[in-house]
Parts: C-alpha cells; sequence; structure tokens
C-alpha cells in the first residue's frame, strides 16, 4: 500500500506537480491525426494535464496546439477563423500562427512592431504514426520522439484508436501491466473448448487452433503466474511464467515504457502486437491511445473493421470517442452472460477492463489495497516512475528521455524450457534480452 501522500504524488499531474513535471519532459499523443483532418478547418478544443488547450491544422498541414485565450483581451481563439497559415481571434482580428508568433495586429499602425512583443503559448508537435505528438515541458530539454515499433512499420502496418475512461490514468496503467489478471477478468466460463475458443477469439482476435486453446487454458488454470521483473533503458520487461501440461513454461511477457505506454503480452511469431498509451486529462480522466501493428504485412479492410467495433483492446467508441458500452450503461452488464459466456457478464476486452479500473474510484485509493506476489509488476513500475519524478525534483533528469531509440521494442508470448530465466526468454524469442527490434529498421543499438 502506499501512504496518502505517496498516492497523491502518484496520481496528480496537473501544472506544477511532481508526477505533472515528469510527464511534461516526454512526447504524449494529443490527439488522432484524423481528428484534423481539413486544412485551416475548425480549430479543436482539448485537456491534456489538466490545462485546456487548441488544436489546430494550419493551411500549410502544420498543427498548432495553443494556449485557448487571446492575450488582448482574453477572448477564446475556438471562435476565431483559421486561415491562411493562422488561427485570427473573431473579437478584434489579432491572428496567431502554429508556433503562437501574433503575425497580424490589425489594430496597430502598420509601421508598429507591437506585434512582435506578443507570444501565445504554444506547445511544439510532431505528426507522427497517425497521431499528433505534444510536448509540454522546458524547450531546453524536450527530447527525440520515442521510435516505437508501431511508428515504423508501413502505413497499412497499424492501426490506432482511442477511447475515454473515467478514471485516474495510473489505475488504468496499473491494470495493464498486472497481467495476472487475465486468469479472471478475461475468463470464459467452463463450456465445451470449441465454444470457448470461439468467444476467446471473437474478442480478442490473436492466434488460432489448438495452440492458441492450450495457452487459453494455461492461464486459466494457473491464476498464481511468477512475475521476473528487468529493467532497461526506457523502462521494464514485466515476465509472468506459468505452468503448462510439460515441464515447460508458458510466458506473457509484457513491457512498460516511461512514463505511459504498456505493450501487450499476448503475440506469439505472426500475431498483431498491441500497446496503448495513457493521457492524464485531468486527475479523474484520461484518454488512452491503443495501437495494433504487423511488422511483415498490412492489415485487411476487414481486420480494421473488426477493431472499430470493439476487438481486442480497442473499443467501439461514438464521434467523441466515448466507449459505447462505458460506465453510464454498467458497460453493456450481462448477468445471463456472466454464467455462460463471460466471467464478468461484459462482453470485449477493453470493456472488461475499462469496468474494473473505473471501478476502483476515480482515484484509487491505495492506502487500503493489499498487495500479494503477483503484484511485483505494480510495485516495480511505482518505484520506477516516483523514483523518477523525485530524481527531476532534484535536478537529474530522466534518462529515458536520452533513449528515442529504444523504444523500439516488443512484448508477447513464448513456451520455453523450466531453466530459462527472463532474460533467456526474451532472447530466445526476440533476439534480444529486452526484446529490442531497433536493428531491423536502421537504428542501430
Amino acid at each position: 500500500m502506499l501512504s496518502k501522500t505517496d498516492n497523491e504524488f502518484l496520481t496528480r499531474s496537473g501544472p506544477g506537480t511532481p508526477m505533472g513535471d515528469l510527464l511534461r519532459r516526454f512526447w504524449m499523443p494529443a490527439l488522432l491525426s484524423d481528428e484534423l483532418p481539413e486544412r485551416d478547418g475548425p480549430p479543436k478544443k482539448i485537456r491534456l494535464l489538466g490545462e485546456d488547450l487548441l488544436a489546430f491544422r494550419s493551411t500549410d498541414g502544420r498543427v498548432g496546439i495553443v494556449e485557448p485565450h487571446c492575450p488582448h483581451r482574453g477572448a477564446n481563439l475556438y471562435y476565431g477563423r483559421n486561415e491562411e497559415c493562422g488561427l485570427r481571434c473573431a473579437f478584434h482580428g489579432w491572428k496567431f500562427d502554429v508556433d503562437g508568433n501574433c503575425v497580424d495586429l490589425p489594430t496597430s499602425p502598420p509601421e508598429s512592431t507591437y506585434k512582435d512583443t506578443i507570444k501565445l503559448l504554444a506547445y511544439p508537435t510532431r505528426e507522427w504514426a497517425d497521431m499528433v505528438w505534444v510536448y509540454m515541458g522546458p524547450r531546453e530539454h524536450m527530447p527525440e520522439l520515442p521510435q516505437l515499433e508501431l511508428g515504423l512499420v508501413p502505413a497499412g502496418g497499424r492501426y490506432v484508436s482511442k477511447k475515454w475512461q473515467d478514471c485516474n490514468w495510473v489505475q488504468s496503467l496499473e491494470g495493464a501491466i498486472d497481467t495476472a489478471h487475465f486468469s479472471f477478468l478475461h475468463k470464459v466460463p467452463a463450456q465445451d473448448e470449441k465454444t470457448k475458443l470461439e468467444i476467446f477469439r471473437s474478442t480478442s482476435a490473436i492466434g488460432a487452433g489448438q495452440e492458441l486453446a492450450d495457452r487459453i487454458r494455461w492461464v486459466m488454470d494457473d491464476p498464481r503466474p511468477k512475475f521476473a521483473i528487468a529493467g532497461h533503458d526506457t523502462g521494464l520487461v514485466i515476465g509472468a511464467a506459468r505452468k503448462t501440461d510439460s515441464a515447460d513454461k508458458y510466458w506473457r511477457i509484457s513491457q512498460f515504457l516511461m512514463p505511459n505506454h504498456a505493450l501487450v503480452p499476448v503475440a506469439f511469431p505472426g500475431d498483431v502486437y498491441h500497446g496503448q498509451c495513457w493521457v492524464p486529462v485531468d486527475d479523474v480522466n484520461c484518454w488512452i491511445y491503443t495501437y495494433s501493428w504487423l511488422p511483415d504485412r498490412p492489415f485487411t479492410n476487414s481486420e480494421r473493421e473488426k477493431y472499430a467495433k470493439g476487438l481486442s483492446l480497442h473499443a467501439e467508441v461514438d464521434l467523441n470517442y466515448v466507449p459505447v458500452r462505458n460506465i453510464h450503461n454498467d458497460y453493456g452488464l450481462d448477468r445471463t452472460k456472466q454464467k455462460t459466456e463471460s466471467f464478468t457478464g461484459i462482453m470485449g476486452v477493453s470493456e472488461q477492463d475499462a469496468a474494473i479500473q473505473d471501478s476502483q474510484g476515480p482515484i484509487q485509493d491505495r492506502t487500503r489495497e493489499h498487495l500479494g506476489p503477483t503484484d511485483i509488476g505494480i510495485v516495480e513500475f511505482r518505484k520506477l516512475i516516483m523514483g523518477a519524478a523525485r530524481a527531476l525534483q532534484q535536478g537529474d533528469e530522466p534518462k529515458s528521455t536520452r533513449a528515442a531509440k529504444k523504444y523500439a521494442v516488443r512484448s508477447g508470448g513464448w513456451v520455453a524450457g523450466p531453466d530459462k530465466d527472463l532474460l533467456a526468454v526474451m532472447t530466445e524469442r526476440f533476439g534480444h534480452r529486452h526484446g529490442y527490434v531497433g536493428n531491423e529498421y536502421g537504428l542501430g543499438e
């Protein structure tokens, strides 16, 4: 458990908070590229890390993320005109570009240089991997974009979505790296193996045939996986080994990548890789960006349609990216299906995760928790991220901001002999002890 003070330290991300300062040292998704489809289109209101902002796509295609209030008289630029490479205030016509420069001041004489003294707060942006990324920290510490593999594969080989979640970002992320919960939360109740396999495949889109059936059974039969953790330049490898039908161990290995990414532990060679990124809206809500990628082929139109309708970690969402099955309708809970088709009565991996994470409250009270042997990944995550935030308070910049290339890692599953430790399994499965695949994309070590 954590003290009340430490829980506040861990979960608060607004301006001036230690964790907020740490998060602002990293690039993070601000919106999907598709949310700004039109040059000179309408600006979009966004809220990140407790800050209200505006996003707009300029005439030249660049994206600006700026404070919403004009520095003249405080009018909201949301009502302004996005035209000719700038956002023009509807009140008196003051105009600002994506970098926050005042490029036109029609209320001042033509010869005036007053506009050169006016600046709108603007954050640096990059468009990459079908997302608009923003950096909200000190410019002198701005790092390179994290080279996640989803941005290195051809565009046809990735699928990215986002969804709203009604809880603090930390407890949702902790739910993702706590892979012991698969033995219960995503369990299919006992019935014939063919039906069980079909239900699981229809919600998860991983694997096929008897091998998948065996993996499902191993997860369900062993709720006490043995965990092992390995740190690296950008985060943690979190391995969980379960019993199989022989002496071999079934490893499900996830990755936590600083400060708010997690990669899913299910993929065998040929399967789809999945990951998520949690971006605080404020302290009690977050956006979850879910990304899937294939290194060796593009997704089919059929696969994309299935993800859009809520397959695997992707949720079916409305036009505002709010899940169709959410906290306000009990996530579609069906007590009859709870007895026959789903351990929870909630259909969909994304919805099952959200229901349990939201049920912990807007901000989980960690002073009342009692951790056990399968919670080692949670403990190590908290030690890492809180330690980085405390080090930053002392002036030490997070080392992972200087290791952008090292984000090119994979996670997934493997069956290995009982004598293999985590790093040996990682090397056997991925060819690298930390799952690094940057060499395949010319990034080097």
